[in-house]
């Protein structure tokens, strides 16, 4: 058995180090000149997404041996409206880095794999196809899937951000829903330490963003962030991706090629992170060649997770900024924090089940 992972992402690595810990080795092939090589910037492990597991960092390590180290976890959240402003405290997840920095998770990953990466690698699918019985695309994109009339995108994203020094509690990541910036869009800050964070503004490719100043926005938007947070913020660096395609492949197997991360579909509509899925469906692949599982099958959960996190997206897009001076106060009621915490109820498929009557009749 030779199996070929195209991408040293978080799928194709923490498919790696899975497939190692049954005894085979694959060989992995990075475009990029090394791990991580782009940006740096924050994401989250959210529990919010992900339940019933609401320690992901311990259920990747006891449960599937991959060890993840954040910079903190989230024991609070500000949330900003237009006019209102909420409090949720408990604990809700981790941030961390990625991209080009020591303390990324990919660099975390890349630690723990034994098989030779090929950097700079010019192989192509096809190429890997024919030498390999198993390949793994991993490239942090849908654009093999696309090739293959195997993905089905439901919208794209632009994000435009900063890292940034400051002042924070880097237990505390703060979102703002705004509209007054971009239309159907969100802010975020992910405190990385105590004076650095990542600030970023994402927004869909909408019509009615089309004749906006993106950087005017963002200029607005920074005012805000520096007003709410009390204190002014230096920006050390930049990045803006456009045109950024979510959506999901219509199967994650076919023949013995298998799509895992943003190829699978790992990138949730309704606030956009996927680390999560991305780790978990390159375990379910490996999980499937080493013959423990079928990979559609294992798959199955974080098909509906997309597919009501694109409900809910879609359902926040039909929000004006008075939608959300009402919603605020309540997630920093007792119920919303009761809700947000409970083991038990897990709020969002619960909401995309309400909504999707209503979307309909929209």
């Amino acid at each position: 058995m030779k199996v070929a992972i195209m991408g040293a992402g978080l799928s194709g690595l923490a498919c790696a180090i899975t497939l190692e810990k049954h005894g085979i080795s694959p060989a992995v092939f990075e475009k990029r000149e090394r791990l991580g090589d782009r940006f740096v910037n924050g994401e989250s492990l959210l529990s919010l997404l992900h339940k019933p597991i609401t320690d992901p960092v311990a259920f990747f390590a006891e449960k599937h041996g991959i060890y993840l180290k954040p910079t903190a976890s989230i024991q609070k959240m500000l949330v900003f409206s237009p006019s209102k402003k909420a409090e949720i405290e408990g604990s809700m997840g981790f941030v961390n880095y990625r991209g080009r920095h020591e303390h990324a998770f990919e660099m975390q990953l890349g630690q723990q794999v034994k098989s030779t990466i090929h950097y700079r690698s010019k192989a192509t699918y096809e190429e890997l196809l024919m030498e390999y019985t198993h390949v793994v695309v991993a490239t942090g994109d849908g654009e093999y899937a696309m090739k293959m009339h195997n993905f089905q995108a439901d919208l794209t994203v632009s994000l435009k951000g900063a890292m940034v020094k400051g002042r924070f509690d880097r237990y505390t990541p703060c979102a703002w829903l705004d509209y007054s910036y971009m239309a159907k869009g969100y802010g975020y800050l992910l405190p990385l330490s105590d004076t650095e964070a990542n600030l970023v503004m994402a927004y869909p490719d909408d019509p009615e963003n089309d004749q906006l100043d993106v950087d005017e926005r963002w200029g607005a938007f920074c005012e805000r962030v520096c007003r709410d947070l009390q204190q002014p913020l230096r920006i050390t660096s930049h990045f803006h991706v456009t045109g950024y395609p979510i959506g999901i492949c219509h199967r994650a197997r076919i023949g013995n090629t298998f799509f895992v991360g943003n190829c699978f579909g790992a990138m949730m509509p309704f606030l956009g992170f996927g680390q999560f899925a991305a780790l978990l469906t390159g375990i379910y692949a490996a999980h499937d060649i080493c013959g423990k599982g079928a990979y559609e099958e294992l798959t199955k959960p974080l098909r509906r997770s997309y597919e009501n996190s694109l409900v809910l997206r879609r359902a926040m897009g039909r929000l004006e900024n008075k939608d959300f001076d009402r919603i605020i106060p309540l997630l920093g009621s007792r119920w919303g924090e009761s809700a947000l915490q409970s083991k038990s109820f897990d709020v969002l498929p619960w909401l995309a089940f309400v909504l999707r009557p209503w979307m309909k009749k929209r």
